[in-house]
């Protein structure tokens, strides 16, 4: 019999990136999911069923004591004390509710209303998002595991239309992994699932939106002791509150990603992106995506990350980002192809005073994204965010993407409390070039209300600072808040008709519990 270790079992969404087919049957939408959700759970059962019977049935005589293992959450953790035969099973889920306010910022299908304007149209909203998360994995052998998940979101009070957070319970995850245990260097992923690369720059699983991110996607891995290498297609999930979320067929994004510690004390990626978008794409018209899919592009990024090993320099660290771009690009669904060339880069350092008070750490960062110079030479020069994870970088107000922006960060951070961390960051924003457009969080141009390509603007957006209070009330439960404001620069003073520019104002506590 198979000997299978706690920690090689516990299956949470994990930290890797995913091909799967629709999923779709033409059934009403509750039923689709129930279905995909019963089928990954079925398949758990009928592998696992048996083993549970004999592991517990197979020896009279106690097995030999082990180290106490890390937990594997709540819900696992008295399963197993329970029954040994749960030992490779993973079953938990998370509830998370939001409240945000917002004040002077644009609020989704009411004319008039564009972020830090004062009226006439309104731009506060005020709001409760609630995302719950269940799962089921199964993992009966090291070189195979199955892992299912369901997600609801939805909001209260929210003035948005169409509510771009609201999705109902549909079919989150959904993968089989084959390969990669402990004598087998490959392995293969397939199913509905999120991609996670480096810092999420360019590919991460959106887990501050309501909704997230996923793909239907196929991954080969091959790892090394030293290094591991990733090759990966699929399709970016489109949510579809009332319906069976759906891939966007004409949207597929492909990739190699490596990862070595060769070099002493450092992370280092590699990687080679492509972003293949079909006319159509924008056809792919839901609820929760107004805009349907992206328009037509070609797009081919190389990049290469470094990142310190945490704790080697006695206090401080760094980490960098650089990205470019060629390809072809289409600003509408049917228009011409221009040439794409593009580039990006980020910089950060930081010292950690871990001998004073609360070990705090200070830290710079820079962040620069081209702009497109010349929006009627036939190029295309807007560097393409990809899949990003944006509200981690530039500002936690969510005003900026890595597009057409120089972004100068300060940040700190400090704990009070064994429980507690605090951090406070300040943002100063200019717009690479004001030939181009002022790019929202999600890639989006902002086109109305004043805004465009406005080349007589100065280029200086404004500043922002950012203050959050995490607290750790349990191994199982978070609590957070924080405030952000806005000061509006030159650009905006320049852009926003009859003198009504406004600072922004923003603030959120948030609880999650996972079991």
């Amino acid at each position: 019999m198979t000997t299978i270790h706690a920690k090689q079992c516990a299956l949470p969404p994990d930290r890797e990136p995913s091909l799967v087919p629709s999923l779709a049957t033409g059934q009403p939408h509750a039923q689709q999911s129930a279905l995909c959700l019963s089928l990954c759970l079925t398949l758990c059962l009928i592998l696992g069923i048996g083993q549970i019977n004999a592991q517990q049935s197979a020896t009279t005589s106690p097995a030999p004591s082990q180290p106490a293992p890390k937990s594997a959450g709540v819900i696992n953790d008295w399963l197993r004390e329970q029954s040994p035969g749960f030992t490779n099973w993973d079953f938990g889920g998370q509830f998370r509710a939001r409240f945000e306010d917002r004040e002077h910022f644009g609020i989704l299908g009411t004319p008039g209303s564009v972020d830090f304007l004062e009226g006439p149209a309104n731009t506060y909203n005020s709001f409760l998002l609630l995302r719950e998360k269940v799962h089921a994995g199964y993992r009966p052998f090291d070189w195979l595991s199955i892992y299912g998940e369901a997600r609801d979101s939805s909001t209260q009070l929210d003035s948005r239309n169409p509510n771009v957070e609201a999705d109902e319970f549909d079919l989150n995850q959904a993968f089989v992994v084959l390969g990669g245990g402990q004598s087998l260097p490959v392995s293969a992923k397939v199913g509905r699932q999120e991609l996670i690369y480096g810092d999420e720059r360019l590919i991460g699983a959106l887990d501050w939106g309501n909704l997230g991110r996923v793909f239907d996607a196929a991954k080969l891995r091959y790892q090394h002791q030293r290094f591991w290498v990733d090759g990966f297609t699929g399709r970016v999930v489109l949510p579809d509150n009332g319906e069976f979320n759906e891939p966007n067929n004409h949207d597929w994004f492909s990739g190699v990603y490596a990862s070595s510690d060769m070099v002493p004390n450092q992370t280092t990626d590699l990687y080679f992106l492509s972003r293949n978008v079909s006319e159509g794409s924008t056809a792919e018209i839901t609820t929760s995506s107004p805009s349907g899919g992206a328009t037509p592009r070609d797009i081919y990024t190389l990049g290469l990350r470094v990142k310190s090993t945490p704790g080697k320099f006695n206090g401080w660290d760094y980490g960098a980002e650089l990205a470019g771009q060629l390809g072809n690009f289409s600003d509408t669904a049917a228009g011409p192809r221009l040439d794409h060339k593009a580039y990006a880069g980020s910089a950060a350092g930081g010292y950690t005073f871990s001998k004073a008070f609360g070990t705090p750490r200070l830290g710079l960062e820079y962040n620069y994204a081209s702009g497109d110079s010349d929006p009627a030479d036939g190029d295309h020069e807007t560097f393409e965010n990809l899949f990003p994870t944006n509200h981690k970088f530039y500002g936690f107000m969510d005003f900026f993407s890595w597009q057409n922006v120089h972004d100068l960060r300060a940040t700190g951070s400090i704990k009070p409390l064994k429980k507690l961390t605090v951090t406070l960051d300040y943002h100063a924003f200019w717009l690479a070039d004001t030939s181009d457009f002022f790019y929202q969080v999600n890639g989006s141009a902002r086109r109305t209300g004043g805004y465009g390509i406005n080349p007589g603007a100065g280029n200086f957006v404004g500043t922002e600072i950012d203050i959050v209070a995490t607290y750790a009330v349990t191994r199982w439960a978070s609590a957070q808040a924080g405030y952000g404001h806005f000061f509006v620069g030159d650009y905006v003073t320049d852009t926003l008709t009859n003198d009504q520019a406004e600072d922004a104002d923003f603030f959120y506590a948030q609880v999650v519990l996972n079991f």
